[in-house]
């Protein structure tokens, strides 16, 4: 199974998952293999988690990267120009 495919089977349950904010793939930036993404407000150390809110190392065969980017917020107003 490809990274997309593992993506989009597992993306709702990850979405439910403490922290996460969006799922997405991309390339392991050391080996560049394909992995799946899980955007995170913070990371949280695994011992600080509920056995249900804790990414996997990796969903049908692909890897998983967690990457913490901070509260997600939209924006509106004059600035919104596409």
């Amino acid at each position: 199974m490809d990274a997309r495919q593992a993506r989009d089977l597992h993306e709702s349950r990850l979405l439910r998952l403490a922290h996460v904010t969006g799922v997405g793939t991309g390339k392991d930036e050391g080996s560049g293999e394909d992995v799946i993404v899980v955007f995170v407000t913070r990371k949280v150390p695994r011992d600080r988690l509920g056995a249900h809110d804790v990414v996997p190392d990796a969903l049908d065969g692909v890897p998983v990267r967690v990457l913490a980017i901070g509260e997600v917020h939209s924006r509106s107003g004059a600035d919104d120009e596409a």
